[in-house]
Formats: C-alpha cells, structure tokens, sequence
C-alpha cells in the first residue's frame, strides 16, 4: 500500500517559496544544509543556498516534507490539487499570512483561497 512521502511543488525560485512554507506552517523549517550538501551544490556551479533547485521543507512532527523544485516553465493554470489549512483563528491567520507574502484572491462560506508568492492556490478553512 502506498503511502505519501512528499508534496512537491514546481517552483521558479524554489528557495524563497520554500521559505514562505516553511513559515506558514506550524512545525515545519527548511532542512539545514550540512557542508556535504554544500560542497555538493559547489560542484554544481551554484555558490548560494538561495540558488539551490531543489530545497526540501522538513515537518518536526513526521508528516510529509514539501519539495520545491526549479523548473524553467512558468505556471499558467489553476493547480489541479491544494493544500487546504486550518487555524484556530482564520482572520488572524490571515493576515500572518498575507504578512508572508500570500494574496487572498476568494472568500467562501467556509474558505478563502490564497495563493502563495508563487501563485499556487491553497485553501484556509473558515468553518
């Protein structure tokens, strides 16, 4: 039976949107790089963290990372599947939210839509 490792996302510039993650959920952080990982990157030609294609958003708690990955298309439609989060107080959520970086593009009944900087849609449930 299979079960879900990761959630990857396409990204532009996978650092700062794994950044934006990283800081809008509860209990994730970006994985540190260890000076393998560095000198990896280095024999890569990529001197910076902040150039890195693929940078990986690790849970504390044992749930699925988040994968964002450089791929040179830009986006141009609705994304097929979100993530939907939820938080004790939604307006104040929010607004931390949009602090980050997120636009509010919808309300609902029970969600609002957002898209992160990158513009990937996800859902903050209000009810």
């Amino acid at each position: 039976m299979a079960r879900l490792h990761d959630i990857v996302f396409d990204s532009a510039r996978p650092a700062a949107t794994a950044r934006f993650w990283a800081a809008a959920l509860d209990g994730y952080a970006v994985a540190p790089y260890d000076e393998a990982e560095l000198a990896r990157l280095r024999s890569l030609g990529i001197n910076s963290t902040e150039d890195d294609p693929t940078v990986l958003v690790e849970p504390a708690d044992g749930g699925p990372r988040l994968w964002f990955q450089l791929v040179p298309e830009d986006k141009r439609r609705k994304n097929r599947v979100h993530l939907d989060l939820a938080a004790e107080d939604p307006e104040a959520e929010i607004r931390r939210l949009t602090a980050l970086g997120a636009t509010v593009r919808a309300r609902y009944e029970n969600h609002v839509l957002l898209t992160d900087p990158e513009d990937n849609e996800f859902c903050l449930v209000t009810g």
